[in-house]
């Protein structure tokens, strides 16, 4: 994992010098920094064996970016307590386990002096989720559908179209109440969009670009056609960041996001954003692609038929990413660089180059359900 270790005390931030020991060393870990859910993570070495330490703070914003601010509200899309909760009343732990995914284990929660939360969390040996196999994609797809026909079957949905049943974990306040909805139409991207920036027709192919911008204008229809896919529970942030495999099968990171989402979220998700930010090598994305739909509708073989699953795979893929091109090209024309936070460290000629062919593939999506 990335990141340097140091020996308690002498480097230690005093953000989380309250819940270490003397001799404990500590090595911070890649995360999302912009959100501000999150207050820092690390591997921590705690004698002979080693947890990872997770703060969930309510901050507000970070870096003035309003767009990954916290919120209190139970049902907001980033409501910073949602992780916690799902940990301690053991969601995460039931939420796929039908389809043998697990969370890593809770080893404690620690309620601190300043109002954030210390989770105690097992520290899982395995494949990280940049290194799968087009197998292992496939494997996870398989049971991840498998998961979500079992939500299927407790909602009465099995077969669709059907009329949703309560299920208690589906109904308790704290889950995201609307999450693709919220987190896309929060996204900041004002108009007037530069569909013409020189970088941008350097790179992308105007056809490219109209449709991309098609999708940007039709986002509310896109949005609800969506609606009327059916429900299961959704992580909404499954990608090789939150994915380690291990001997048992795969473990899911971050439940921050954890509610009712569409049938083919997650699934698209996965395929899409595994390539977004040049972690994984992009030649992989067909293959990743047809295992990943393929699996994921073995899946849900019995509860939704095959040409069902791949186009909500492909109305959700639209859905959750119709944002992406025009906020980058808001980025570019403001001469605001792309790179700089996050995952992603390439220069703004990669960043376009190295999205383009995931691009393509969401607007060849697109269009097959929506031709001209």
């Amino acid at each position: 994992m990335p990141g340097r270790a140091t020996t308690y005390p002498w480097e230690v931030s005093d953000a989380i010098a309250d819940v270490l020991q003397p001799g404990w060393a500590v090595q911070p870990l890649d995360h999302n920094p912009l959100n501000a859910a999150t207050g820092g993570i690390w591997r921590v070495r705690r004698n002979a064996t080693t947890a990872i330490l997770k703060i969930l703070w309510p901050g507000g914003t970070v870096s003035g970016r309003a767009d990954w601010a916290t919120s209190d509200d139970p049902g907001h899309w980033n409501y910073w307590r949602r992780e916690g909760l799902a940990y301690r009343t053991g969601l995460c732990a039931a939420a796929f386990a039908a389809g043998g995914i697990r969370p890593p284990r809770l080893l404690d929660s620690v309620d601190r002096y300043d109002g954030s939360i210390a989770l105690w969390l097992e520290d899982v040996d395995g494949t990280p989720g940049t290194e799968l196999t087009i197998a292992q994609f496939g494997d996870l797809a398989r049971r991840l559908g498998t998961a979500h026909a079992s939500w299927l079957a407790a909602t009465g949905q099995a077969g669709w179209p059907g009329q949703p049943a309560p299920v208690a974990w589906l109904t308790v306040d704290w889950l995201s109440r609307d999450w693709l909805r919220d987190y896309t139409l929060s996204r900041p991207v004002a108009d007037p969009v530069a569909w013409d920036h020189p970088l941008a027709a350097q790179v992308w192919p105007a056809p490219l670009r109209a449709t991309l911008r098609e999708i940007w204008e039709r986002r509310h229809r896109v949005l609800a056609e969506v609606d009327l896919l059916p429900v299961t529970l959704c992580h909404h942030d499954v990608w090789p960041m939150n994915l380690v495999v291990d001997d048992a099968g795969p473990v899911l990171f971050d439940w921050t996001f954890v509610g009712p989402g569409a049938i083919g979220e997650d699934p698209a998700n996965l395929i899409l954003d595994t390539f977004f930010d040049g972690l994984v090598p992009i030649d992989g994305l067909p293959d990743v692609r047809a295992a990943v739909c393929d699996g994921y509708a073995r899946g849900l073989a019995g509860a939704l038929e095959p040409d069902d699953v791949h186009r909500a795979i492909r109305l959700s893929a639209a859905a959750k990413y119709f944002w992406l091109a025009p906020f980058m090209l808001n980025r570019i024309a403001a001469a605001d660089r792309l790179p700089g936070v996050g995952y992603d460290a390439r220069d703004d000629l990669a960043i376009l180059e190295g999205r383009r062919p995931v691009l393509e593939l969401l607007t060849d999506w697109y269009r097959t359900d929506h031709p001209r």
